[in-house]
């Protein structure tokens, strides 16, 4: 009798919480947490994998000290794309110290920089090894500060095949904080400044940090895989025409890089809901269509 009224328990207990279970779970894909290893400290991120994705992303964070990005990720996952999202170096699960402004620090000198380079490239070799097919095309997509980040990452791991960039300069490090404090967070600036006064400032006003600036360009000058920047014209973060000059000198040069300006936007292209989103995963489709074509043809 104890053992049956021991099993009935068990089982009522399991129907009342299996439901909740499966609920925490999109139709779509299933999502798994995992742990890894990037410059001495564990770092703590879910994966969000639909049943036949044709590519895989990982998420590269911007400047603020931001746990994995799940409502991004699912919102990609929906569309077919694998993700891997991580909290932030020292932020949530994750290990080691935050560097950046809300504690006090300059977070975009080379070292940190770099260091964050590691970290997402400590990611794509993870995620490589949870992808069921090995010729799924591994990108990044970032926002913001992922614009110095990625390209450094992409530079040092041939795994990486594509990048996404939402809102991300081209630009360096010292031109991109001059910009910022002469916008100084004006959400009106671009109603009483024009483009020649950006530049000014930004080439000219004198530097409020003291660092050795990281170009962007160094890197990307080194990289052949295709990459998409997404911009707002209204945005007072980075000087976008700017940094679409700099793109535009890439391209001469062959580098298979692309963008698209939305006139109505500001910095944060990535989580409007309609176009710059909807463009990323079109794109995306498209390059990595080509990729797994000339993976199967070899």
């Amino acid at each position: 009798m104890k053992i049956n009224f021991f099993y009935n328990l068990f089982l009522w207990l399991l129907l009342i919480t299996l439901p909740i279970t499966v609920f925490s779970q999109s139709t779509d894909f299933v999502i798994q947490d995992v742990k890894f290893e990037s410059q001495g400290i564990t770092l703590a991120g879910s994966i969000l994998k639909p049943k036949d994705p044709f590519a895989a992303v990982v998420i590269v964070h911007g400047s603020d000290p931001v746990k994995r990005e799940m409502e991004f990720a699912k919102r990609l996952a929906k569309e077919g794309i694998a993700v891997l999202t991580y909290d932030k170096r020292g932020v949530g699960e994750s290990g080691g110290v935050y560097v950046g402004p809300s504690v006090g620090t300059n977070n975009i000198d080379t070292a940190n920089l770099n260091l964050l380079s590691q970290d997402a490239n400590a990611a794509v070799n993870t995620f490589r090894k949870y992808l069921k097919d090995k010729k799924t095309p591994i990108g990044l997509v970032g926002f913001s500060q992922a614009g110095w980040i990625i390209p450094i990452a992409a530079s040092k791991n041939p795994q990486i095949e594509f990048m996404v960039l939402f809102s991300c300069p081209t630009i360096t490090t010292l031109e991109q904080l001059r910009f910022q404090f002469y916008t100084n967070g004006n959400n009106q600036f671009w109603e009483n400044h024009t483009e020649a006064d950006a530049l000014e400032h930004t080439k000219n006003d004198p530097d409020r940090y003291q660092f050795v600036a990281t170009d962007p360009k160094t890197s990307l000058k080194s990289l052949s895989i295709p990459g998409l920047w997404l911009f707002g014209e209204k945005d007072i973060q980075i000087p976008v025409k700017l940094c679409i000059e700099q793109l535009n000198s890439l391209k001469v040069q062959g580098k298979p890089f692309e963008y698209t300006l939305f006139s109505t936007l500001g910095h944060n292209t990535a989580f409007n809901i309609t176009e710059p989103f909807s463009l990323s995963i079109q794109w995306i489709k498209q390059k990595t269509l080509n990729t797994k074509k000339s993976k199967v043809s070899k």
